[in-house]
Formats: structure tokens, C-alpha cells, sequence
């Protein structure tokens, strides 16, 4: 039987030629909001390793969620061509191409985590620093010491909810297609929805179907300009040992089902700090419980994702049933080629179909003329072969 991991998976209209997803990660390389060559480079790298779905990294809706200076922005029709231009050589090169959305919320404003992470100061080398604030859910700061944010007003969140909206019709028309809405690790969405950070005593805080409203209006508007063949997640922190986790994260995924949510994208933290303190030590798929109990208690495709590095420590994941897809992102940025070497070590794709022909020929090649051969990805050296 052919390993789960490389049995190819339908969401709505669109087919995934395997399960493993590149998680999107953060690159802080854009040139106000733009994308530039690493972002081409970085999402490229990653198809043509042979995975089956490249998510981009959390893009912003509006100015006043950058994270950083080096944000993807989404606010704005101008941005469509760049990221065009990176979903089509995701696409020529074997993946489906996918999004995510987001808003850093009070954790904006920031410098790059290489250069501290510490909170900006004005300067006149930040472009638009007066139209860069600081919003939540509630006028506090976490930690303590940072900047206070503005607390969103009521008639703000209408605003705010359609933005995401426009974001999903621009992804749309830049190609994509899978989106995922950030709903996680102490943004903007996760600042709303847990009672650490969300103070509000109107029908946007309080109690726990409050404080779960504006992510549901999100997914309400986003699936409005996102078309109903294409397929949509939602990243949660599971746990954030802050007041969310998995029942009330079970209660949410109910909700966003009905109204178009197709997978549960499970990580945790975010919110007081990450990793989460009752996950216990952070090992081998620490997270993928979460993503079990998603699954299993909301009746919903799952993500798991964290600390997922070996092919057979995916593949049995998927056979024991704890999730559908396995996300990787630290992993594939040790080893693009990730996919390509799981494949291999599955023992499918003899003639590395997965990966684009230029790449694939030489391979197989190689693999058909010197059958002693271990790739350096299977040993350490030499001396162990």
C-alpha cells in the first residue's frame, strides 16, 4: 500500500498531490508590503522540492497589521502582480499555490526577530510610520513593557472585517489557490478571541461566543470574495494557556464549518509566549494532539504542524488517523527538498516524479547507475554507510 503521505487529497476543487504542506512562514523581506525576488526565490525553492501545497507567509490586510518592515502587504490592488508572479512559479513548478492572511494586531510595530524583536521607535526610515498603530481588541499591552495599543471601537470592526475580505478577493485574482486566515499565536484574530487579552464589554467581548464573534465575521467575509470551489483553513492556537484552548478552539471550528472552513490549520502559543507550558516538553510532533482532538471532536479536516521532521514520523500520523495534512516549516527550510527525500525514503517515486523534470532526469539517473549510492540526507557519512 502506498504510503498516506504521498496519496494525493481533494479539498472542494482543488487536488493536492501529496500531504505535505509548507507551512507559511514569515520572511520580513518585502519592500513596503511588495514582494521581492527572496519572496520568489523562497516559495520556489519549496515547489520544486516536491511538496503539494505552498502556503506564503501571513500577508498583511492592512497597513496597521505589518508586524515589521518587512511585511507582505494585501491591503491594496497594487500588491496582486508581485505575488502573482510568485503563485505562478509555484504553480509551474508542481504546487498549488496558498496564502495566508493576517493582522499582527498589538504585536505590530516590531523589528525582525534577528534584530531583537524589540518595539520600533519613529524614525524616517519607516515609511508610513503615522498610518503604522497599534490596534486590539483592548487597550492593553502584552508584555507589560510594550506600547499600549488603541482599542478597536465598535464601529471600527465592520471596517476591519471587510478588509479581510478585499484581502481574499485579491488573493483570488493574484491566482491562489488555498487561503488561510491567521487565527493564531497572539495576533490580532487570537488577541479577540482570548480572555487574556480581550477585556471589551460589548457583543465583541465578555463572554466566550462574544469574544469568538469577530473571527466568525472574518470567516463570513472572507468566504464571501473567496470562491466556494476554492478551499479555506484557519490556523488556531489550540492551546495558548491563556484562557483558549482546545474545547473552546473545538467550539470554534462547529461554528466556522457550516460557514466554509475547510481545515483547522493546529499550532499553539502566542499569547504569554510560545511554545505553550502544558504541552509539556517541546519534542517530535508536540502539537499534533491538538490537531487529533480537532479532527476527532469537530468533525473537521486538521493540519498538524510542530516539530515534524522525519518522513515515517509523518507517515504515521496520517495512518493512525490524527490528522490530514503535515505542515512543515523549519524542517524544509533546513531541507527544501524535504518531500523529494521522504519520497525516497518511503520507498515511492523511484524516477522522482514530484520534483520539475530539470532536477528529476538527473536524479533518477544517477539512482539507476550507482545503486550503492546513499544521498547525504540517509547517513552521516562515509564511515556509517
Amino acid at each position: 500500500m502506498a504510503p498516506l503521505l504521498f496519496e494525493p487529497i481533494r479539498i472542494r476543487d482543488v487536488t493536492l498531490k501529496n500531504r505535505v504542506v509548507v507551512a507559511p512562514m514569515h520572511q520580513y523581506a518585502a519592500d513596503q508590503g511588495f514582494a521581492t525576488d527572496w519572496h520568489l526565490m523562497n516559495a520556489g525553492r519549496y515547489a520544486a522540492g516536491g511538496a503539494g501545497l505552498v502556503i506564503m507567509e501571513s500577508t498583511k490586510v492592512e497597513r496597521r497589521g505589518c508586524g515589521t518592515v518587512g511585511d507582505l502587504g494585501i491591503w491594496d490592488d497594487a500588491f496582486i502582480p508581485g505575488l502573482k508572479r510568485c503563485v505562478d512559479f509555484i504553480r509551474q513548478n508542481g504546487a498549488v499555490p496558498g496564502i495566508q492572511i493576517g493582522h499582527s494586531g498589538r504585536k505590530a510595530r516590531r523589528f525582525r526577530p534577528w534584530e531583537g524583536g524589540a518595539p520600533l521607535t519613529p524614525s524616517p526610515d519607516v515609511w508610513n510610520w503615522d498610518g503604522w498603530e497599534l490596534v486590539s481588541s483592548s487597550a492593553l499591552s502584552a508584555p507589560a513593557t510594550d506600547p499600549a495599543p488603541r482599542a478597536l471601537t465598535r464601529a471600527e470592526i465592520p471596517e476591519i472585517v471587510e478588509r479581510w475580505g478585499q484581502a481574499a478577493r485579491r488573493a483570488h485574482e493574484a491566482g491562489f489557490e488555498v487561503l488561510d486566515i491567521h487565527g493564531a499565536h497572539g495576533y490580532l484574530i487570537h488577541q479577540f478571541l482570548s480572555p487574556f487579552a480581550n477585556v471589551r464589554n460589548d457583543d465583541y467581548g465578555g463572554s466566550e461566543i462574544n469574544r469568538m464573534r469577530f473571527a466568525i465575521e472574518i470567516v463570513e467575509s472572507v468566504r464571501a470574495q473567496w470562491p466556494a470551489h476554492k478551499p479555506l483553513f484557519l490556523r488556531l492556537s489550540v492551546e495558548d494557556d491563556s484562557g483558549w484552548g482546545p474545547d473552546q478552539s473545538v467550539a470554534l471550528a462547529k461554528l466556522v464549518k457550516p460557514k466554509g472552513v475547510d481545515v483547522i490549520d493546529c499550532s499553539s502559543g502566542g499569547m504569554r509566549g510560545s511554545p505553550v507550558l502544558s504541552a509539556g516538553p517541546v519534542g517530535y510532533g508536540y502539537q499534533v494532539p491538538y490537531a487529533e482532538r480537532l479532527r476527532r471532536d469537530a468533525d473537521i479536516m486538521s493540519m498538524a504542524v510542530g516539530l515534524i521532521v522525519h518522513a515515517d514520523q509523518a507517515e504515521q500520523i496520517l495512518q493512525e488517523g490524527r490528522a490530514d495534512l503535515i505542515a512543515l516549516a523549519r524542517e524544509l527550510l533546513y531541507n527544501p527538498n524535504w518531500p523529494m527525500d521522504a519520497a525516497q525514503k518511503l520507498g515511492v517515486d523511484a524516477q522522482f516524479a514530484s520534483v520539475p523534470p530539470a532536477q528529476a532526469y538527473w536524479l533518477a539517473k544517477r539512482a539507476q547507475s550507482v545503486k550503492s549510492l546513499v544521498p547525504s540526507t540517509h547517513a552521516k557519512g562515509m564511515k556509517t554507510q
